[in-house]
């Protein structure tokens, strides 16, 4: 068991403490804000007396910045309490952990009123359960000072913790954290073609996150680019709307010495914390990634969306469309994407895990197709790579990175690389979750070599890793969808089916005698006439010989000869206005590739099938104006990977066949003897 499960399951042990007086899915409000003012106590501890001393001795201006000197850290406690004295006075528990938490900085004391700690105080008090607690967290074997646990361990110890309570508690797959060898191998694609960049002197690197979690994609990112440029300064922003997670991260910022302030709490839809920097001017950053929620709905915030859409445009955050109400992922992307430093700035990269959704959701026009041909013809995108499947810990779907970027290098302008790494995984020992597979370093190092090297391996047939590795042109994706009309071919009749009909219709109904006119049809049973001339002479003939009338109006002649016509591949063809007119249910739909010519495909495609086909003119409901096509984009990852198995022959099923049945009677008979 690795030192941070261990650490966890500790901490863990704290929820027998619990059982009865909260449910499963309480522990977390009690046990996440304890370890973090462990945390935060076994940091302070080397510097709690010299902060002491200097409180006491100095009450004057500036008094926030020296004690945070003497701290040596960004925040500090002036309390005389600590985990020790707490758990020493059983009689007075709950007013000394208050007085220890009152203590603190406004940098601490706003991750810990994210956790509303104080009523936890009051009910473990309450439950006779507060010193109990406090005397688990202040055990010597749960030392979390940086020398026992180092940044890493307790990183991951709080994402165990987290993934624990979010099994508890059934929360949505994909709402926490991400796997660590998977936020490496983001990481690793995200920063590497830049690595020469980051090794120059006085780099300083601004890296967002907009679903940042307790933080493990800001931390990863940071270490990377430390081993390869330890002078370089990082600065780390991110935005979380969980506020167990929000405080986890902020926390985590703060015991590393980052600015916490730069983890903003809220939606970043509605409340987008990075808009502006501190100077009113509009913020952009070098590197961004995320693992935003799958197919998390947006409802809540839509009102703030569409406003922004329709009264900004591109000149705000989500220009390109809105994506159906039910999945939010493409939302994310280009909150990023409005965040994107200029070219001459330098640009910009980001790196998003989603499902497949985004990669073919929506036809041509929709919200989904709009964001993806924006994307394409921007050429923004520089890669999707696929990932193995229960690789998430709350979800076994399959997972994608995007890579997008303003600044391609030449070799990749007006190119998209495909890479598939399904295959790149190896079985976990004991699963986590729905978490079955893991990446191992040398495989994360495998893809990075490919992702590296991919123009020049999908050009190189006799490579190993060429069906691995495919690129394509950003126009192989958009493609013209055009909607194929055949001509409407009736016959008509009178039939007792079509007699109903007529005495069924509703703008046939509110005309005086419409049954006069029905039973004047009836001598007609059982006529059929292959034109509409023949049929309106022979049905005129026969209401004026009954001494009724014609009913009026054009509403009613479409309802009787809606009734009388049938369709009929023999039958008249029906037009309108001198134009054919076209049949909805023979009505279909084609895909046409992006650079072809649709009445070329036409011809080639659909003529010798249905000769009498053509492509109908549609209206556009954004532009309102006639078109023959609508443009669409989607990547259909899966199929431009699929390689096809042929069946087995015949006579091996048939073999394989035969053998199951003498093993079944062999079964039966030692049953029945």
């Amino acid at each position: 068991m690795s030192k941070h499960q261990e650490l966890a399951g500790f901490i863990w042990s704290v929820a027998d403490l619990l059982r009865g007086d909260y449910k499963q899915s309480e522990y977390g409000k009690v046990i996440l804000p304890m370890t973090v003012l462990r945390r935060l106590d076994c940091v302070m501890e080397p510097t709690r007396q010299a902060v002491w001393a200097r409180a006491a001795s100095y009450t004057g201006q500036k008094r926030d910045s020296l004690l945070k000197v003497a701290a040596g850290l960004r925040y500090y406690n002036t309390s005389s309490q600590s985990f020790a004295t707490i758990g020493a006075d059983p009689a007075n528990v709950a007013r000394n952990l208050r007085d220890y938490i009152n203590g603190f900085s406004s940098e601490a004391t706003e991750i810990i009123n994210r956790y509303e700690f104080h009523i936890q105080i009051d009910r473990l008090d309450t439950a006779g359960l507060l010193y109990q607690v406090i005397q688990k967290f202040a055990d010597p074997r749960i030392n979390l000072s940086p020398q026992a646990v180092d940044n890493h361990q307790m990183g991951y110890a709080f994402e165990e913790l987290i993934r624990r309570f979010s099994e508890i508690s059934n929360e949505t797959a994909g709402e926490h954290f991400t796997p660590r060898e998977v936020i490496e191998l983001m990481v690793e694609l995200l920063l590497a073609p830049d690595d020469a960049v980051l090794t120059g002197p006085g780099q300083v690197i601004d890296i967002l996150d907009p679903a940042c979690g307790t933080g493990g994609m800001l931390s990863a990112a940071e270490e990377h680019i430390r081993r390869l440029n330890p002078r370089t300064r990082v600065n780390l922003y991110g935005q979380e709307v969980n506020a167990e997670s929000y405080a986890i991260c902020r926390s985590d910022l703060l015991l590393k010495g980052q600015d916490p302030s730069h983890i903003v709490f809220g939606n970043s839809f509605s409340q987008d914390g990075h808009d502006r920097d501190e100077n009113g001017n509009r913020r952009t950053f070098a590197y961004m990634l995320a693992n935003p929620p799958f197919g998390v709905e947006w409802k809540k915030v839509e009102k703030a969306v569409r406003d922004e859409h329709e009264d900004r445009g591109h000149a705000g955050r989500f220009g390109a469309g809105l994506p159906r109400i039910n999945d939010g992922s493409f939302l994310f992307l280009q909150h990023m994407m409005a965040k994107m430093r200029p070219v001459s700035e330098g640009g910009s990269r980001i790196a998003i895990v989603f499902n497949g959704s985004p990669l073919f959701t929506g036809g041509a026009g929709s919200g989904e197709s709009e964001i993806r041909r924006w994307i394409l013809e921007n050429d923004y995108l520089e890669a999707i790579v696929a990932l193995p499947d229960q690789l998430f810990y709350n979800t076994g779907i399959s997972t994608y990175f995007w890579i997008v970027t303003n600044r391609k290098d030449s070799r990749h302008k007006g190119k998209v690389i495909l890479l598939d790494a399904r295959d790149q995984w190896r079985k976990m020992r004991k699963s986590l979750g729905e978490k079955r597979k893991e990446i191992s370093p040398e495989q994360v190092k495998h893809v990075c070599g490919l992702y590296r090297d991919a123009l020049q391996i999908a050009e190189d047939e006799s490579h190993p890793s060429h069906g691995s590795v495919k690129v394509f042109r950003n126009e192989d994706f958009g493609y013209q969808r055009i909607t194929v009309d055949r001509p409407l071919r009736l016959r008509f009749e009178i039939t007792e089916e079509t007699l109903a009909a007529l005495r069924e219709a509703k703008p046939l109904a509110k005309i005086a005698g419409h049954e006069a006119f029905v039973d004047a049809l009836k001598p007609l049973l059982g006529t059929v006439w292959w034109t509409k001339a023949e049929a309106r002479n022979a049905t005129l003939h026969a209401v004026v010989t009954a001494g009724t009338m014609w009913p009026a109006g054009s509403s009613v002649d479409k309802a009787i000869w809606n009734a009388l016509g049938v369709p009929d591949p023999g039958g008249e063809i029906q037009k309108l206005k001198g134009k054919p007119e076209p049949d909805p249910d023979l009505r279909d739909y084609e895909n046409v590739p992006l650079d072809e010519d649709i009445d070329e495909y036409l011809a080639r495609e659909v003529l010798p099938h249905v000769p009498d086909a053509w492509i109908a003119e549609i209206k556009d409901p954004k532009t309102k104006t006639t078109t023959r096509a609508r443009i669409g984009y989607e990547i259909l990852f899966t199929r431009h990977f699929y390689v096809y198995t042929p069946p087995r022959p015949l006579a091996e099923i048939d073999a394989e066949l035969k053998a199951l049945e003498g093993q079944i009677q062999t079964l039966l008979g030692e049953v029945t003897s």
